[in-house]
C-alpha cells in the first residue's frame, strides 16, 4: 500500500489530543503517515472543540483557509471531527462544500472504512451516530513505537452532570467507563514503548466505574500504580462533588501519583454554583481543599473559573475573588462565559455585558498571577525532581521573559515537577558538561530562578546519580 500523508489539526482539550492519537493509529494500516505540511497532505482532519464560542470560531476559520488548497488539489480529503462536528453535523457540508467528511466524537473507530469509502466513491459522508456505552473497538491498544514520554489515556467518555453551561453531554454523550483491564493493557503497551508518565482522562474521573459496577477510581489508580516501568500518574478532570475521601487518601498511599490535582470550582458564589448545577457549595469545596492539604501539605491545586455567567452580580464576582485569595491556587484557567447551543444557560436572563466580562477576567488573572509568582518564588533554592520530556521550545535567541540569557549555545531542556510546574535547564553546568540524551530521565534540579509561568535551574547530578529513569 502506497504512502499517503495525514495532517491533523488538534484543538481543545487533552481528550482531543488522545483522540487524534487514536486516529493516527487507526489510519496507519491504510498507509497514512503524519505530516506537518498542509501542502503535501492527502487527508486533512480538523479535530475540534465546542466548549466555547471562540474555539468553534477558530475551527471554522481554519477550515475556511483550506478552500483554495482543495481547489488546487481536488483529490484531497478534508474532514472535521470532534465536538463541533458532533454538534453541527450535516449543516457543515452545506456551509462548506469543499469538506468531504463530518465525523462525531464516537465515530473514530469507523474512520478507516469511511476514508476507504470516500476514496473509492468520491462521496461526502456524515457520521455522527452516538452509542450509550463504550466498546473495546472504540480504543486502539495496538501501540506503535512511541517517542513521547508523557501520554494521555482515556478511561471514560461522556458526562452525566449536565452543568447548565456545558455542551459535553450533548456532544460526547452520556457517561460510560472502560473496563480496568483494557486501560491497564493500553498503559502497559505505552510503557513498553518508552512512556514514563500517563494522564488518565475523563470528563469526571471521580465517578469512574460507578454506573457499570466497576472498581472505584482510587482502586483503578492503585492498579495503574503497580505497573512496572511507569514513573508517574496524573488525572483530569476531577469534579468536586465526587471527590471521595479514598481518592484524597490515594495521594499519600500511591507513590507514583503526582501531588497535583485540578479541581474546577467555576465560581465562589453559592447562588452562581446553583444556577450552574454544580451540586456543591462554596463551603463544601473549601472543606475538600483543606482536607487535601492536611493529607499532603505539598499538593499543588489548580482550578477553572468562569466569569460573567448569566446573573452573576458584582457581589457574586467578589465572592469568587475572595475564594481565590482563600485557596491561593498554584495555577488557574479563567474563561469568559459564552452561550453554547442546546445548553440551559443560553436561555438564562440577565446576561453580562462583554466589556464587564473582560474586566472581570482581567481581575481574576491579575489576582492569580500574584499567587502563581509567590508559589514559584518559594521554590527558588530547592531541589526538585523533574521528569525530562525533551528539548525546550524557547531557544537561546528567543528566551522566555525573565529566563537567564547567559546560556550560550548549550542545549536547553524542559520537564515538569510532580506538582506540574515547568522547569527549564541546560545540559551543561555543575555536571561538567552532560552530552547524553536526557529525555525520559527524572533528574534532581536545583531551582535558581522563578519566572511568571515556569522555573529555571541546573542539574545537580547526572541521570545515573539521580533518580532512576522513569521514577
Amino acid at each position: 500500500m502506497g504512502s499517503k500523508k495525514l495532517f491533523i489539526n488538534t484543538m481543545g482539550c487533552q481528550m482531543n489530543v488522545y483522540d487524534s492519537g487514536q486516529i493516527q493509529r487507526l489510519l496507519a494500516p491504510l498507509g497514512f503517515s503524519v505530516t506537518d505540511r498542509l501542502e503535501e497532505a492527502d487527508l486533512i482532519i480538523v479535530n475540534t472543540c465546542a466548549i466555547r464560542a471562540k474555539a468553534e470560531q477558530k475551527a471554522f476559520s481554519f477550515l475556511g483557509r483550506l478552500a483554495p488548497l482543495k481547489e488546487r488539489k481536488p483529490e484531497l480529503i478534508i474532514g472535521i471531527g470532534g465536538c463541533v462536528a458532533q454538534q453541527e453535523g450535516r449543516q457543515i457540508l452545506s456551509r462548506m462544500p469543499y469538506v468531504d467528511l463530518v465525523f462525531g466524537t464516537q465515530a473514530i473507530r469507523r474512520l478507516p472504512q469511511t476514508i476507504q469509502r470516500i476514496t473509492a466513491k468520491r462521496c461526502r459522508v456524515v457520521d455522527v451516530e452516538m452509542e450509550t456505552t463504550v466498546s473495546p473497538d472504540d480504543f486502539s491498544t495496538d501501540i506503535p513505537h512511541m517517542s513521547e514520554i508523557c501520554e494521555y489515556v482515556t478511561i471514560m467518555r461522556g458526562c452525566d452532570n449536565y452543568c447548565t453551561y456545558c455542551v459535553v453531554p450533548y456532544v460526547r454523550g452520556r457517561e460510560s467507563s472502560r473496563p480496568p483491564e483494557e486501560i491497564l493493557t493500553e498503559i502497559r503497551g505505552l510503557v513498553a514503548n518508552g512512556v514514563r508518565e500517563v494522564t488518565l482522562l475523563g470528563q469526571n474521573v471521580n465517578s469512574y466505574g460507578q454506573k457499570e459496577g466497576l472498581c472505584r477510581f482510587d482502586q483503578l489508580l492503585a492498579m495503574v500504580n503497580g505497573i512496572d516501568g511507569l514513573g508517574r500518574i496524573r488525572f483530569t478532570t476531577s469534579h468536586p462533588k465526587d471527590l471521595s475521601q479514598e481518592l484524597m487518601a490515594a495521594f499519600n498511599s500511591l507513590d507514583k501519583l503526582c501531588p497535583h490535582i485540578h479541581l474546577p470550582v467555576q465560581s465562589g458564589s453559592d447562588a452562581v454554583l446553583k444556577r450552574m448545577n454544580r451540586r456543591y457549595t462554596r463551603d463544601q469545596y473549601l472543606e475538600k481543599v483543606e482536607r487535601l492539604r492536611r493529607l499532603l501539605p505539598s499538593i499543588a491545586i489548580t482550578s477553572d473559573i468562569i466569569v460573567g455567567f448569566p446573573g452573576e452580580t458584582e457581589s457574586d464576582f467578589q465572592l469568587t475573588l475572595d475564594l481565590i485569595r482563600q485557596v491561593q491556587y498554584d495555577g488557574l484557567f479563567a474563561f469568559i462565559y459564552s452561550d453554547r447551543p442546546n445548553v440551559p444557560a443560553a436561555h438564562f436572563d440577565h446576561k453580562i455585558a462583554e466589556a464587564e466580562k473582560k474586566e472581570r477576567l482581567q481581575a481574576v488573572l491579575a489576582l492569580q498571577d500574584g499567587f502563581t509568582a509567590q508559589k514559584n518564588q518559594a521554590l527558588v533554592g530547592t531541589v526538585q525532581k523533574v521528569l525530562v520530556d525533551g528539548l525546550g521550545k524557547t531557544g537561546p535567541h528567543h528566551p522566555e521573559e525573565g529566563m537567564p540569557d547567559d546560556r550560550g549555545a548549550v542545549d536547553h531542556w524542559a520537564g515538569r515537577t510532580g506538582t506540574n510546574k515547568i522547569v527549564h535547564f541546560a545540559s551543561a553546568g555543575s555536571t561538567g558538561g552532560l552530552n547524553e540524551r536526557l529525555t525520559g530521565h527524572t533528574l534532581a534540579i536545583m531551582i535558581e530562578k522563578a519566572m511568571s509561568h515556569s522555573l529555571w535551574g541546573h542539574i545537580i547530578s547526572s541521570p545515573a546519580e539521580s533518580v532512576a529513569k522513569g521514577e
